[in-house]
């Protein structure tokens, strides 16, 4: 009976996992332009970024092997989020390089959640917010690889002057972008010029495409009100 008790706490806490991510995800969007605004909203999108990382990892529960993997791809992702800056000009090798190792922990963190989400038979609430948590990272991560490109390629993306206050992009005009291209809304004053970014650009939109017809729709279909986990 003690026993029981103890699993059903257990199960309170650990119950909602991709539900506090998705909420942190959330929040960062919402509070990314307020960043260069004040002093709190600077600190303030720090503490919810630095949180969604640790959230993420706690969400995954992998093994250990695979844990301590997960831990030192999450340290350039934490990196970045403590030492936030807005406008990042020429930015060196070493944040290339920490750009490139938090694109693949967002990558892994998401693969990791979608096997975790679309194998089970029965779709819950906490399953469809693990769905749409894959959603909010795979935006994410497709800005990390825009950054990638428009670091490496200083005339990837062109922003009209006359729809931006400024004429370099920073890392929220790549949100903007990526989760604009996703959902086919397009980025107004944001335009790809290089292949590479063009190319990708349309990966992106099929693949939101895809995502929303297909697997959020099956989840949706499934779910079922009050079924386990």
């Amino acid at each position: 009976m003690t026993h029981a008790t103890q699993h059903e706490r257990e199960s309170t806490i650990t119950g909602h996992k991709f539900f506090l991510l998705f909420l942190l995800l959330l929040a960062s969007l919402i509070f990314y332009p307020f960043a260069d605004q004040s002093r709190f909203g600077y600190y303030l999108l720090r503490v919810l970024g630095s949180a969604a990382i640790v959230a993420s990892v706690y969400a995954v529960n992998v093994r250990r092997s695979l844990l301590i993997f997960i831990v030192i791809l999450a340290g350039p992702a934490l990196y970045r989020h403590i030492r936030f800056q807005l406008f990042r000009p020429n930015p060196g090798t070493f944040a290339i390089i920490n750009i490139a190792l938090s694109f693949v922990f967002d990558v892994f963190i998401v693969l990791v959640i979608f096997r975790r989400v679309f194998t089970r038979e029965r779709a819950t609430s906490e399953t469809i917010f693990g769905a749409l948590c894959i959603y909010l990272l795979v935006g994410f991560s497709f800005a990390s690889v825009y950054e990638m490109i428009a670091t490496l390629q200083q005339n990837a993306f062109y922003l009209d002057p006359r729809t931006n206050l400024h004429i370099i992009p920073d890392r929220f005009d790549f949100i903007y972008y990526s989760y604009g291209t996703m959902t086919s809304l397009g980025a107004a004053g944001i335009t790809p010029i290089s292949a590479q970014a063009r190319s990708f650009s349309v990966l992106e939109a099929i693949l939101g495409v895809l995502y929303l017809a297909v697997l959020v729709a099956r989840l949706i279909g499934a779910y079922r009100p009050g079924s386990e986990l």
